[in-house]
Parts: structure tokens; sequence; C-alpha cells
């Protein structure tokens, strides 16, 4: 059953509230006609696009040393169903040659001074952490809350995910001043003139911009009432995606995703001023990421990012609408 219908389905009219991104049958031929597959991909024709299509029969046919910026986010080591394709729970030893290879397979197309994020669970972790380490350097593991997620009567519930940070050689971009992330000050204090020490009084009350961590408690998944939402089982928000690349690539830049999905990664880098490209195997799941990406023509906002830095979760939606001073 293709994700149109299992979707669609006889569920009755949506909420009001709901926001969740959906497709019309014009639609589907619309969008469908965006797609560039697999087979007709060429350097010229990549750019600015998204491909359908598996990254086996892509990633070749790509511009050789010219991306900046690398998402791998595949399926994780977990029996889980994304549309037509099933993706099996494999041995651990298995999953990692499964990860290295794919990690081989994306090297030349990558610059020399490249960063490549790889997302995973906890267990998933564990093979990252073999299968990129021969072949990139590994600088950091992101954990973010993921605080969605069933409960377990056994066992600790998994409310965290991680994104490792590696790049190619020593050579890379790290912006850290475009991921700070303003707090609330709640217990303000003052140097001895009477001043704000490392702190903002602003209109909207009193914040400090803090250096980003390798622990992240702000990052919300996609539901029902965010205008990012699809349908997607597993969807990365906007605000997690955008602080990689806006700390990890420039304007300009090449981001390269080559298991989209929904079109998280792509949305993200057009809405900052990237160039992408974007490489999804379901035909259904590449034709969201279209429709992403034009609505992305029209609102390039991302929730949780204003004023150019990144706010504590429900912060915003507490404060007064006048622009920070």
């Amino acid at each position: 059953m293709s994700y149109q219908k299992q979707r669609r389905g006889d569920r009755g009219p949506r909420s009001s509230r709901n926001k969740t991104i959906a497709i019309s049958k014009p639609e589907i031929r619309q969008f469908k006609d965006r797609l560039i597959k697999a087979e007709d991909v060429t350097e010229k024709n990549c750019i600015g696009r998204t491909i359908n299509g598996s990254y086996l029969d892509v990633l070749d046919k790509l511009p050789q040393n010219s991306v900046d910026l690398l998402i791998l986010d595949p399926p994780y080591n977990l029996n889980k169903i994304f549309g037509s394709y099933r993706f099996a729970k494999l041995p651990t030893k298995h999953y990692t040659d499964w990860l290295a290879g794919i990690i081989c397979s994306c090297l030349n197309v990558l610059k020399s001074s490249a960063t490549v994020y790889i997302c995973g669970d906890w267990l998933t972790s564990i093979s990252i952490f073999d299968a990129a380490s021969p072949h990139l350097h590994i600088r950091n593991r992101i954990t973010w809350e993921r605080e969605k997620g069933r409960g377990a009567r056994s066992n600790w519930k998994n409310s965290s995910e991680d994104v490792w940070f590696c790049t190619v050689s020593n050579n890379y971009t790290f912006n850290v001043e475009d991921v700070k992330i303003r707090r609330r000050v709640n217990a303000p204090y003052t140097n001895k003139f009477g001043t704000p020490k490392d702190w903002n009084k602003t209109s909207r009350g009193n914040f400090r911009d803090t250096f980003p961590s390798n622990l992240w408690t702000d990052i919300t998944i996609p539901f029902w009432s965010m205008p990012e939402n699809t349908e997607h089982p597993t969807q990365k928000s906007e605000k997690l995606l955008a602080k990689l690349v806006l700390a990890s690539s420039n304007e300009n830049d090449l981001v390269l995703d080559p298991f989209l999905g929904s079109g998280t990664t792509s949305v993200v880098a057009k809405k900052l001023g990237r160039n992408f490209i974007g490489i999804e195997q379901e035909e259904d799941y590449a034709i969201v990421a279209e429709k992403r990406l034009l609505l992305a023509d029209k609102n390039r906002k991302i929730q949780g990012y204003e004023d150019m830095v990144f706010w504590e979760r429900n912060t915003l939606k507490d404060l007064p609408k006048t622009t920070i001073g």
C-alpha cells in the first residue's frame, strides 16, 4: 500500500489545529514531475533537487569533492517500516559493516574540509563509532532529548538520540557564534557598576547567549500541530538540522543528505541559504519533500530559531511581541 493511501485513509476531517502536511492527488502528480530519477542524475542537474532512488545508484554521479556538509540519517538498527521499505534489525557487527559501507561510499563526494554528522540511538552509536573512526575524525557526540517515546516496565524509557560530529580533516567549518542558545536569566547578577555582567536586559526579559554544548534539551519532535510535521515515522525537526547546518556550513555551501526522508535537511538548507542535494528511495516521501521545498519559498521561519539565535524550548511563546534590544 502506498504512503498516500495509508495516510489518506478513511479518517474523516482533520482538526483545524492539525498542521500535518497533506498531499492531494493533483499535488502527487505535480511534485512527482519535479523529482529526478536516479538514472537521470548528472553533475549538472542534481544541485537544488530531490533525487528519487537509492544512494548507491546516485553517489558516483554527483560532483566529486563538492560537498561541504554531509548529513547521514540512515535507518537505526531497529525493525522499522518506511513506506514500502522494511528495515530488519541486524546483529550489531553486521549493522556496523553496513554503516561503514555507507560512509565509504560517500567519501569521494566530500571536500577535504567537509563535516559529517551521523544520527543514531544508544545502540546504533556503538556501530557509528566503529564504522566512522577508520575514515573520519570523530570530534564529539551530541545527545539530544527526544521527549516522545513509549514507557517501558522493565527498562528505562528511551528518551534520547545521538548525532556524531565528524570531519574529513583538521580543516573544517565551525561557526560557534551562529549556534548560541538564548536562555532566560532567572537570577541576574551585575558587576560593581550595577550593569549586567554576562547577560542582556531587553524589553522581553533578561537573557544570556550561551555557547552550545553536546547536550541538547531544546529540541521538539515534530507533531500534528507543527506546520513542518509530516507522516514520516522518524522525521527530524527543522531546529535540530538548523543547528548542524549553521554550525558546519556557510552560505552557498553544498549540503548532501542521502537518506532524505520527508525532506528536512533540504528544506533547512534552502531556508538558510545553502545549496543542497537530497536523495530518497521512497517516492512518496520524496514527493512530500518537494512540497515542503515549495512551501519554504513562502515561509523561511524555523520554529525555535529567531533573531539569528536559538531559543530554549517554549520560551518564545511566553514573550511579548516586541523586538529584542
